[in-house]
């Protein structure tokens, strides 16, 4: 049996997909792939290696240079013999930003940040689920997690999803945050309960004690079948230290037993 075929990770759709000789009717066609599209982006525009390119994408660099020899035969195909071009399709994937050697230049990355202004509104019709995220998995001490990955809901369908940083705030400032992110549920780890009473305050519904991939705790929760966990805490302070050490109250990393806003 055949091994399937790695998805290749990709920045950008193509801004203009379709290609086609001047004044002369073109009777024949030829499909660029997106990820065909991207090393040529890549090699010929950015001037990367097809090494730099390979991990880029994520995949061989003999895969690379196999992609890019095809979308250069197209290219010329399309030039030489007067064909029309057009890019779509193909096995890729768009890269979150979230990749060790994501490019940080034009893909979702470069756009996420904690300002209000630079959220993607939801529509008044829409649910949004904001899940604490970490290279694609559920990030599991919300007071630490750098990274929101927010999901608009319609008609019980993912319409959308954005990922947003958080710029290291801590519990209170990450409850405000969701606030004005228009989340209306949270899925997490672990969360103390200072940040529990402050979403609650908000009418955040949280899901707390979840684990594993973000995308498949969405879809769970959309299908009725989230586990989590009513009760949750955050164990990861009671490990590291107690309210004994310190004065409940003090700001002291955001732990259950200090959060005033909490």
């Amino acid at each position: 049996m055949a091994r399937p075929t790695k998805a290749r990770r990709i920045c950008m759709e193509a801004a203009y997909d379709n290609f086609c000789p001047n004044g002369v009717p073109a009777r024949e066609k030829v499909i660029m792939t997106m990820d065909e599209y991207e090393t040529i982006r890549l090699v010929d525009l950015e001037k990367c290696t097809h090494e730099q390119c390979a991990k880029q994408m994520g995949i061989a660099r003999t895969t690379v240079t196999e992609i890019y020899e095809s979308a250069r035969y197209k290219m010329a195909d399309s030039i030489v013999n007067g064909k029309t071009l057009e890019i779509s399709g193909g096995n890729y994937r768009l890269c979150d930003g979230t990749a060790l050697f994501c490019c940080n230049k034009i893909c979702r990355r470069t756009s996420t940040s904690v300002g209000k202004d630079d959220i993607q509104r939801k529509e008044t019709d829409q649910m949004r689920i904001a899940v604490t995220y970490e290279n694609g998995e559920i990030f599991q001490h919300f007071g630490h997690t750098e990274q929101f990955k927010l999901y608009d809901i319609e008609n019980s369908q993912v319409v959308r999803s954005q990922i947003v940083d958080t710029n290291g705030q801590g519990h209170g400032a990450l409850a405000g945050f969701l606030t004005e992110a228009g989340a209306d549920v949270l899925i997490c780890g672990g969360i103390g309960s200072g940040a529990q009473s402050a979403l609650a305050t908000a009418g955040i519904k949280l899901y707390g004690g979840v684990s594993g991939a973000a995308d498949e705790a969405v879809e769970a929760y959309l299908a009725g079948k989230l586990d989590y966990n009513p009760d949750v805490r955050c164990s990861h302070h009671e490990h590291e230290h107690s309210c004994a050490e310190h004065k409940c109250g003090e700001d002291k990393h955001g732990c259950a037993g200090n959060e005033m806003l909490s």
